[in-house]
């Protein structure tokens, strides 16, 4: 049987940290952890997610309305234009009934 001089296996193998160092890891693992249960929540939180874009979408049309009223115009008709045109067509398909 032949045996590597030297090396050692199993437990003595690892060197021992700190109780510093083992808390200073356990807090990073901790850190990493609420890290992904935020996104993992995030994700999962479609109203919030759905409140987000809302606000967002606000936020770029006001911006859009003062620094191009004309454009912000354009988009204003278009959408009433579009609304508009799937009343009329989901109208249309009921009374075509």
């Amino acid at each position: 049987m032949s045996t590597d001089q030297g090396k050692t296996t199993g437990a003595a193998a690892t060197p021992s940290k700190s109780t510093h160092e083992l808390r200073a890891e356990a807090t990073a693992a901790r850190a990493q952890l609420a890290l992904t249960l935020d996104a993992i929540e995030y994700k999962l939180n479609v109203p919030k997610r759905l409140r987000d874009k809302e606000r967002l979408a606000r936020r770029r049309l006001h911006k859009l309305g003062e620094e191009n009223p004309t454009a912000l115009l354009g988009v204003a008709l278009g959408s009433a234009l579009a609304v508009g045109a799937a009343v009329w067509f989901a109208l249309r398909a009921v009374l075509d009934d």
